[in-house]
């Protein structure tokens, strides 16, 4: 029988840390269960910058991505395989919805699992937020923890 992979967005916020603790939850369940912790900053490819701006850019997200790991997905990895759960943390730059939903489609996982209300908050009550966005284009499940 075929591993089951359940994805984790993680953020930072107590909402995402819910749905870390819902995911092991249900990997317990489940039994055979990989999770992969995924943390994704925004990053938009159509900004406009300056020549100058542009050579920064690429080391900045370096730097974005390394303090990601180490701040956020790490500590978590490092928490839950402590634990007896086999985790997988990815750090990545872009849309988070789409992001989420491919590395849901690369590994063949079978549910997104993300908190509801992140470090965005009142801007994403607002305007709509990653939740709404990843509804929209998930392949596969999501479960949204309060």
């Amino acid at each position: 029988m075929a591993q089951t992979t359940l994805i984790v967005g993680l953020d930072g916020s107590d909402a995402g840390k819910r749905a870390l603790d819902f995911a092991k939850a249900q990997a317990k369940l489940i039994g055979d269960c990989d999770i992969a912790i995924v943390y994704v900053i925004e990053w938009s490819p159509f900004s406009f910058q300056t020549p100058e701006e542009n050579e920064q850019r690429h080391k900045r997200r370096d730097e974005e991505l390394a303090l990601a790991h180490s701040r956020v997905v790490d500590p978590a990895v490092n928490a839950a395989t402590e634990e007896g759960f086999t985790v997988e943390g990815i750090a990545r730059h872009g849309d988070v919805a789409e992001i989420l939903d491919r590395i849901a489609k690369n590994r063949g996982a079978v549910q997104i699992i993300v908190g509801r209300v992140g470090h965005r908050g009142l801007k994403e009550r607002l305007f709509g937020g990653v939740t709404a966005r990843l509804a929209a284009v998930s392949s596969v499940p999501i479960t949204i923890i309060p």
